[in-house]
C-alpha cells in the first residue's frame, strides 16, 4: 500500500514538474526542487502530452466561448491561439522564431547558437510568428464545424508535446548549459509512453484514419526540422524543442482542417 502511495505521489509530481516547465500555470515555482534536480524534467516528459492536451482544452474553450458569443470563426480562432499563448507564456513560438533567428541569420554554429541566445527577435523569427500564426488560425477557420476545430486543437496541442520525449531521447544537446541541457535524457520506457499517450488522444480525437495520417505527417515534419537543426547546430537546445512543438502542431492542425 504504501508503495502504491509513492508511486502515485510520484506519478503527480512528474506531471506538476511536466506542468511548470510547459505552462505558466501557478502549480510550483521553477526553482523547486523537484524540478532542480537532474534528470527530473527528462522523468516527466510521459506527461507531456497529457499537459498539451490540457492546454488545448483551455484554447478550444475559449474559441468555443468566442463562437458561442457569436464571433466569426476567423475571431474565434484566433482567441483560442491567444488563450493557448497566454497558458504557455509563449514559450514555444519564442523557441521557433529565435531557432528561425539563429538557422537564418548565423554564418556558423557558434554564431547560430549565439543569435538563438538572443532575446531579441530578428526579421527571419518575425516571419516565422506571422506565417505560423496565420498557418494555424486559417486551418481552423477552415474546419467549419466549431466543435471538431476545438478536439483538432486539443488533438494538435497534445501529439505536438508528445514529440519532445523522442527528441530528448535520440538527440544530443548543442550546447553545454541551457535549459535542452539540463532536461537530462528520458528512458525509452517514458520516451513510448509519452508517444502512446499523445498517440491516444490524436486517435480519439481526430479518429483512426486521420488521426493516423496526421500522426505520420507530423512525425515526419518533425524528424525533417530535427535533421536540420542537426545539421546547423549538431543537436537541440531550449528553443529547437520549441519549435519541433510549434512545427507538430501546425502540421496536425493543417491536416485537420484538409478535405
Amino acid at each position: 500500500m504504501v508503495a502504491a502511495m509513492n508511486g502515485l505521489s510520484g506519478i503527480f509530481a512528474q506531471f506538476l514538474t511536466a506542468t511548470t516547465v510547459l505552462t505558466r500555470l501557478p502549480v510550483a515555482s521553477r526553482e523547486s526542487e523537484s524540478i532542480s534536480q537532474e534528470g527530473a524534467v527528462a522523468a516527466a516528459t510521459w506527461a507531456f502530452p497529457a499537459v498539451g492536451a490540457g492546454v488545448g482544452f483551455i484554447a478550444a474553450g475559449a474559441m468555443m466561448l468566442a463562437t458561442v458569443c457569436g464571433l466569426h470563426n476567423g475571431a474565434a480562432a484566433l482567441l483560442g491561439l491567444v488563450a493557448a499563448g497566454l497558458v504557455t507564456g509563449a514559450m514555444h513560438e519564442d523557441g521557433l522564431a529565435d531557432t528561425a533567428d539563429g538557422f537564418g541569420g548565423g554564418h556558423d554554429r557558434d554564431e547560430k547558437l549565439a543569435i538563438m541566445r538572443d532575446s531579441r527577435q530578428g526579421s527571419c523569427g518575425i516571419i516565422a510568428l506571422i506565417v505560423t500564426i496565420g498557418l494555424r488560425a486559417v486551418a481552423l477557420t477552415a474546419i467549419a464545424d466549431p466543435i471538431e476545430a476545438a478536439l483538432a486543437l486539443i488533438a494538435a496541442h497534445a501529439a505536438s508535446r508528445a514529440t519532445l520525449a523522442p527528441a530528448l531521447y535520440l538527440m544530443h544537446p548543442a550546447r553545454e548549459d541551457g535549459l535542452g541541457a539540463t532536461a537530462g535524457r528520458p528512458t525509452l520506457a517514458t520516451t513510448l509512453v509519452a508517444v502512446a499517450i499523445g498517440t491516444v488522444i490524436a486517435l480519439g480525437v481526430l479518429g483512426p484514419v486521420r488521426g493516423l495520417i496526421a500522426l505520420i505527417v507530423m512525425a515526419a515534419a518533425v524528424g525533417a526540422t530535427a535533421v536540420l537543426a542537426q545539421r546547423q547546430i549538431g543537436g537541440y537546445t531550449g528553443d529547437v524543442l520549441g519549435a519541433f512543438q510549434q512545427v507538430g502542431e501546425i502540421v496536425m492542425l493543417l491536416v485537420a482542417a484538409a478535405r
